[in-house]
């Protein structure tokens, strides 16, 4: 222990008792939530990638500018990512189906690349609850696939199963815009194809999936498809990545307590994501001119925080994207900044101008941050109960809050958690425990189901 010069003796001992004890408290309470951040196993459940950052040259080995990779998640003590397959909603034709098709195939390539050729000393892929486990054990980071959107199986429910082999082990029906299979929340503004629930193939999908072993996940289509999905689906269900609408009611994509307590219901859990403005909306009139703004520059399939237009074009090559730690906090922690980087030096440079003149006109609300998340998270436990709920972050896909904006900055969460009196049992559970037991529920029903086909 080091000694006290005679100045800050001086100044400890000044110091009220009230604050002395509270300083105490503080260490004490951060040791604690580093002791039990280490006993458990953090799992976020939806992280996007890029392809072009899982290649030999470039790849998640490195510290990327990625709020995702294999250096955060050590710095982090983030265990579990699920990474997601992901395909912005395009054109219900065939030529919008292959392309799209030909989007998730270079996803689940990429991820296969990374754990078995890039990196398979350091990180593996889950294909069970029990794999999870069983690579935590190893030291190794995990990798498990989950796919955002069924748009790319087209009008063929065989490429469920095809997805299934290829490791995806969740899969949502829609994202923003109605697909083939489901109404997305986006209709309660453009409208529904379904009369706000479930085509004739989508109902198809989901007794697939059951018979597979495959989650459903609740993130991003309508309410009226997701209370149908819960009717139908034998296994429990997931949402992948969403927040409590009692505390944002004007934010579509999430759900609101009928959902949770179907969901509930179904021995199913939530998710709560990091997502800022899923936690803090913003003005209507700003997310009007955002979503305008990020339609023009990234397509309405992609929406803010994405790559890839409507129909899946894929933006120009870039540089290998090497986090620079002098770059300002600001630019590292803003979804459109992160992703402007990968548009034309043009096209970038009329981006930040535009994003600007929209700061000045509609300013932004103070940033979401891990109080937010966790008051969220609060709301949830209480209505439907401590085995329902985790946690996710939305991570390069437009999630991040002040105090969580990487998965290298996970413990903070944990630290909020322990603040609020929830037990090592309870974080255990809320980060990895209830999500990885739906995993197995689903996987029970899935032998179920093939043992009852014999």
């Amino acid at each position: 222990m080091k000694s006290l010069t005679a100045l800050s003796l001086v100044a400890v001992l000044l110091m009220p008792a009230p604050a002395l004890l509270a300083q105490t408290d503080d260490a004490a309470l951060i040791a604690k939530a580093k002791k039990i951040h280490s006993h458990v196993i953090p799992l976020d459940t939806h992280n996007d990638i890029e392809p072009s950052n899982f290649t030999p040259e470039c790849n998640y080995t490195m510290r990327l500018s990625t709020q995702v990779n294999i250096p955060k998640m050590v710095e982090g003590g983030m265990d579990v990512s699920f990474m997601i397959v992901y395909v912005g909603q395009g054109p219900l034709t065939p030529e919008g189906y292959d392309n799209a098709y030909r989007q998730a195939s270079a996803k689940f390539d990429a991820i296969h690349m990374l754990t078995e050729k890039i990196a398979p000393d350091k990180i593996g892929l889950a294909l069970t609850p029990a794999d999870v486990v069983s690579l935590h054990k190893q030291g190794k980071k995990i990798a498990v696939i989950g796919v955002e959107n069924g748009y790319p199986i087209g009008l063929d429910v065989k490429r469920v199963k095809e997805f299934y082999d290829r490791g995806a082990r969740y899969m949502s029906l829609a994202h923003n815009g109605n697909s083939q299979l489901a109404d997305s929340n986006t209709g309660e503004k453009d409208g529904y194809s379904y009369n706000n629930g479930l085509s004739d193939e989508g109902r198809q999908v989901i007794a697939e999936m059951n018979r597979l072993g495959m989650m459903v996940d609740l993130s991003h289509p309508s309410k009226g498809a997701n209370l149908e999905a819960i009717k139908l689906s034998k296994a429990p269900v997931i949402a992948s990545h969403s927040g409590v609408r009692a505390m944002a009611p004007s934010v579509s994509r999430d759900m609101d307590d009928e959902q949770l307590l179907a969901l509930k219901k179904s021995g199913g859990v939530i998710q709560i994501v990091g997502f800022a403005s899923y936690l803090k909306p913003e003005s209507p009139e700003r997310t009007e001119a955002l979503s305008k703004l990020a339609a023009e520059y990234f397509g309405t399939g992609a929406g803010a925080g994405r790559r890839g237009g409507a129909g899946g074009e894929t933006a120009a090559p870039r540089p290998c994207p090497v986090e620079n730690p002098s770059a300002p906090a600001q630019a590292r922690r803003s979804p459109y900044a992160a992703f402007a980087s990968s548009l034309p030096e043009e096209k970038r440079d009329a981006f930040m101008k535009r994003l600007a003149e929209i700061d000045a006109q509609y300013p932004a609300v103070p940033r979401a941050n891990v109080k937010d998340l966790v008051n969220q998270i609060d709301y949830a436990v209480k209505l439907i109960g401590i085995d329902h709920v985790g946690i996710a972050s939305d991570f390069d896909g437009g999630g991040g809050i002040d105090g969580w904006n990487s998965t290298a900055e996970s413990f903070n969460v944990t630290l909020e958690l322990v603040r609020r009196g929830y037990t090592e049992k309870q974080i255990g559970k809320l980060w990895s425990g209830n999500l990885l037991r739906v995993w197995g529920d689903v996987q029970k029903e899935a032998q179920r189901e093939q043992m009852a086909a014999k």
